[in-house]
């Protein structure tokens, strides 16, 4: 194992207010249905396609509401936060020689200026999926550039999507508990590992 890589929102940065308030500028622009924060840890227990039909919005849409979507994101960095506890992963997995990449369907440019405002300098990479579905092509044009195998790759990620991509690529990947989808969503997709703290996760690695 020589690469560590992490998903973004949800894994490294709690977003969650921002995505909440940057949807609900959008779904007033497109009339549909708005999150109320006090709603978020149900969400998290029902899959993308159910809140994409609870919330009115037809998942094929996405390609003309992300590129929006992350614009408004991106005024909104200050209030994006990196979870309690990842920044010393980071730097103790650094310190013990692993590479660490990136890979989300954020945008490039959001995660550098939050990496940079938030003094992280041990990310050596960051790919995005312009496809919300699409981070299994990413994962291996990660492998191929970098001439890796995947016996060389470890995924920390938050949402069934994650694991899902994961098993198509044939790396494993830890799920973590704090992100986006609750363990009533993933259990199914059957994540090599669980942790519910960041410091499991140096345990495992």
């Amino acid at each position: 194992m020589k690469h560590i890589i992490f998903d973004f929102d949800g894994t490294l940065a709690d977003s969650t207010a921002v995505l909440a308030s940057v949807w609900n500028i959008i779904a007033k622009k497109y009339e549909f249905k708005e999150v109320q924060l006090e709603d978020i840890d149900s969400l998290k227990k029902i899959s993308i396609t159910e809140r994409s039909k609870l919330f009115n919005f037809p998942l094929h849409k996405l390609p003309i509401i992300l590129p929006q979507f992350y614009r408004l994101y991106q005024q909104s960095l200050k209030e994006v936060h990196l979870f309690h506890g990842m920044k010393d992963v980071l730097k103790e997995i650094e310190s013990k020689g692993y590479t660490i990449a990136i890979i989300s369907s954020n945008s490039k440019d959001n995660i550098l200026e939050f990496l940079n405002m938030n003094g992280i300098d041990q990310v050596s990479e960051v790919l995005c999926s312009s496809r919300i579905f699409g981070k299994d092509k990413v994962i291996k044009k990660y492998l191929k550039e970098s001439n890796i195998k995947r016996s060389d790759v470890l995924y920390v990620g938050d949402e069934q999507r994650d694991i899902i991509a994961c098993k198509k690529v044939g790396i494993p990947i830890i799920w973590v508990d704090w992100g986006y989808d609750a363990i009533e969503v993933i259990q199914s997709e059957e994540p090599d590992y669980k942790v519910f703290s960041p410091a499991e996760i140096l345990n495992i690695i």
